[in-house]
């Protein structure tokens, strides 16, 4: 693994997170760190004075980030099982895979967890089960990234868009028969003066191979949501998007009773594919109006235009 510098410097690394330690702080400029195609097994850090990393992978499936911590193992919780945790603001990433391997038999198992403002991932790949991908804090961008899980598999309070990216539930456990009511968002907004939320432009909602045959034999019993309220003023709007059939008519579902029904907003727009049944939607949903639309774009709602180069 290669780690050079804004100039001609080169260094070789046996870990991901060496190459992190000894990268300068607080840099102005992004300073790329090359991870070659591999299978590293280890949790990665990237503390609040790592600013402006860029990871660079040799593509999806090749270099690969793998740990298996989990709740309930050496007593941590779900923010320590994260496989690749990031503070430092201006993170990037391409080209590669994050995740977390405590399987679906696990509690929550966080494959990457972000605190860091003005993030960029763009093709990465997230794998996981339970809680995969925790946008915990702060305005990220998510591009033509694949994301893995069962239950609550994007969560967190950060402002976060999703652009074209492909979303997949996978079965709750190996060769499992039971039925599962998988959900893909769980958005913690605790405060209507929150300027966050989660936002889906033109992605693909499916499941994958392994639960698509669960749900063709049993389609009753092999659900995929679109969000439930994790906090009591939870946003989530999708865009564009393509819902497969394996997203239920219903569309959302409850966290608990009539928690947060009455103070969160659940929006769709223009979607389209077998999942996209309007009119049998909950009545806490929203079909959300054209003009309304423009505010959840990248450069309305996260700045984009400030601070992303297209």
């Amino acid at each position: 693994m290669r780690s050079p510098s804004a100039t001609t410097q080169r260094c070789d690394y046996s870990t991901v997170q060496a190459a992190i330690d000894a990268a300068p702080n607080h840099t102005a400029g992004h300073f790329v760190i090359k991870v070659a195609a591999g299978i590293y097994k280890e949790n990665v850090v990237i503390p609040y004075e790592k600013t402006n990393i860029l990871l660079v992978g040799d593509g999806i499936g090749a270099t690969v980030i793998t740990a298996s911590r989990s709740v309930g193992i050496d007593g941590i919780g779900t923010y320590e099982t994260a496989t690749v945790a990031v503070i430092g603001d201006g993170f990037r990433a391409k080209d590669i895979t994050f995740g977390n391997g405590a399987g679906a038999g696990a509690h929550q198992a966080v494959a990457f967890r972000s605190d860091s403002d003005r993030s960029v991932l763009e093709n990465v790949e997230f794998r996981g089960h339970q809680d995969t991908l925790y946008a915990r804090t702060m305005r990220q961008l998510y591009r033509r990234c694949r994301i893995t899980g069962t239950v609550d598999f994007i969560f967190g309070n950060s402002a976060a868009v999703f652009e074209e990216c492909v979303i997949k539930t996978v079965p709750r456990a190996e060769g499992a028969r039971k039925s599962a009511r998988n959900v893909v968002a769980a958005n913690g907004r605790i405060d209507p003066g929150q300027t966050t939320g989660f936002v889906f432009w033109n992605c693909t909602l499916d499941g994958s191979k392994e639960f698509l045959a669960l749900f063709r034999a049993k389609p009753e019993s092999y659900r995929l949501y679109l969000g439930r309220p994790w906090k009591e003023y939870a946003i989530t709007v999708y865009a564009g998007c393509y819902l497969g059939k394996v997203v239920r008519p219903e569309g959302w579902l409850p966290w608990r009773g009539e928690f947060a029904l009455r103070t969160l907003y659940y929006g769709e727009f223009d979607s389209r594919g077998p999942g996209a049944n309007h009119t049998a939607r909950v009545e806490w949903s929203s079909q959300a109006p054209e003009q309304l639309v423009g505010v959840y774009s990248v450069e309305n709602f996260i700045q984009g235009h400030e601070w992303i180069a297209y």
